[in-house]
Parts: structure tokens; sequence; C-alpha cells
């Protein structure tokens, strides 16, 4: 079905507002702590989050197991993003677009020995297509010869947050085939929220004055709504939506897209230039994940049929 396809395509969506960073990003990103910004960025989105659900689904009554199958997210998305921050605060441009790559690898892999998801010669070669294409666009832009001048700590740091995302997207299929990708993404963020909150104090401890020197003004204010709200909200939204309609290879595809969108957004709004490796390095991309989804589409005739969950009054 085309309502299918376009659905099963939603992590495109989420691929572009996380691209969309790169550009936020010039226009204030640094000026916040890492963990308290990863803080404000979740606490608005799951506000935003939590609200559409009140408005738009019936109350559960979940059971303690599912509970902590909830938990369980909030722990990897926690550790995700946790890690991202620093490790992004301790690294430079090229090492951070490179092992960002790393999160779709993770995903196919755990996709397999979590999932049992088979992996057929068409999707391989798609995967290959997009990874080749992605990798050409990050060569041609920035300079490789700093790839050995940032923290290593803070490499260590990208990897596992780059495993930790993985993880929260292929162990949140199971809840979404039961509920949905709405109520999923959401009370895993919103139980996310205290974990976040317990690393304020500790990067305050660390940096007393951090939160003095954060300037409210109009970019600032930007940059917390399009985190928060499109980034987050949206952009989880989207990613798990995918989910419900596509198996995690499949899935996984689309986070290719992230650092190319970035890198042409990057010329559009902030005026940088591009050269040749990003028009072919993009284009192998796009032929990768449109080999990846027609192939999905021919395996997956339907998405997998939801149980009946419990409600509560």
């Amino acid at each position: 079905m085309d309502r299918d396809r376009v659905l099963a395509a939603a992590p495109l969506l989420a691929a572009v507002l996380w691209g969309g960073m790169y550009v936020v990003s010039k226009w204030g990103f640094q000026k916040i702590p890492p963990l308290t910004l990863a803080f404000l960025r979740i606490g608005l989105g799951a506000g935003t989050l939590y609200l559409i659900v009140r408005i738009t689904t019936p109350p559960r009554t979940f059971s303690r197991r599912e509970w902590w199958r909830f938990t369980t997210l909030a722990i990897w998305l926690t550790a995700a993003l946790t890690t991202q921050f620093v490790g992004t605060d301790l690294t430079n441009a090229s090492q951070g677009s490179l092992l960002t790559v790393l999160t779709p690898v993770f995903m196919i892999f755990l996709g397999r020995e979590v999932l049992g998801e088979q992996l057929t010669r068409e999707k391989v070669a798609g995967i290959g297509l997009a990874l080749i294409g992605t990798l050409v666009v990050i060569v041609g832009q920035y300079d490789l010869s700093t790839l050995t001048s940032g923290n290593l700590f803070g490499v260590g740091l990208l990897l596992s947050s780059a495993f930790c995302f993985a993880a929260f997207s292929v162990f949140g299929k199971p809840l979404i085939e039961r509920y949905s990708a709405l109520e999923t993404v959401t009370y895993s963020t919103v139980l996310s929220v205290p974990l976040f909150g317990m690393l304020v104090p500790v990067e305050l401890y660390v940096n007393p004055t951090a939160l003095n020197s954060i300037p409210m003004t109009l970019p600032i204010v930007g940059v917390l709504l399009y985190l928060g709200l499109l980034s987050t909200a949206a952009a989880w939204y989207c990613w798990y939506k995918g989910m419900e309609y596509a198996d995690a290879s499949t899935v996984a595809v689309f986070f290719f897209a992230q650092p190319v969108v970035g890198i042409l957004l990057g010329a559009v709004f902030l005026h940088e230039s591009v050269g040749i490796e990003t028009i072919g390095g993009g284009l192998l991309l796009a032929i990768g994940v449109y080999i990846v989804d027609t192939e999905n589409q021919s395996s997956e005739k339907q998405p997998r049929q939801k149980e009946v969950p419990p409600r509560g009054n």
C-alpha cells in the first residue's frame, strides 16, 4: 500500500530534522552546558508528547513488566543522549560525522541478533550503497587529518552513543507493535526526564558558573524549541513510526541521511561550500535508500497485527 510505504519512510523526516541540528548549533548550540541542554531538550519534548497522548489516546493500564520495558528504553535513551552531547563537546566535526554512521550499523546487527530479522542480497546492496555514499560526502566535506586530534574519551562516548541509540530503536519494536509508536516514544521519553535531571547537578558541581553564562536570547530560545519540539518530539515519533511498518535494517538506512542533510542545510542557510563529493555521495545514498525501501515493501506485505492492549479508566 502507498500509505504503508510513506509511513515506513517516516524516519527520513526524522533524519532531516536531526540533520537540521547542524545549522541550529551554529546559532547558539554551544552556549548551554551539554547535560543541561539534554535535560531541557528532553523535558520540552516529553511534555509535548505526553500532552498529545492524553488528547488522542485512551488511558492505558500497564503491567509491571511493561513499565520495566518502558524504563529500559528510557535508560538506553538517557545513555545515548548523554554520551552524544558530552562526546560531541569533546570531539571535532569530522570525528562526530564518521562515528554517526555507526548507529545504523549497530541497528542492523541488533535487528538480526535480537529480532531475528533477515537480510536479503538486495537489502545488503542498498545498505552498502547508502553507507558508501554517506562516507563519500563526509570525506569530501571534512579535513580527515583532524581525525586524530580530538579527545579519545570523547570518541569512546560517541561510539557508546551510537550503540545505545541503536538499542533504543531495536528494543522499542515489541512495544511499538503492541501499542503504537506515539505511546512507546512518549512513555519512554517521559521516564527519561528524571534520569536526565539527576545528571544536571553533577554538571553544575563540576562547573558551578555554567548556568550564569547562558544568554537567554532569541536564538537560544529558538535552539531549545527546535531541539525539544522538532528534533525530539517530532523526530523520535517519526523514527518509531517507521518501526511500525518496516524492520530495523530498513529504518536504519534512513539514518545515513542525517550527516548528508546537515551538510546540505549548511550550504543553504550558512552559505558553506559543498563539493562534487556531496552530489555524488548523495546520489549513492538516495539509490541505496530506494533499494532498501523497495525491498522492504516486497517482503513486508502488511505491518504485524498489534495485540489488543488493556485499557484503564
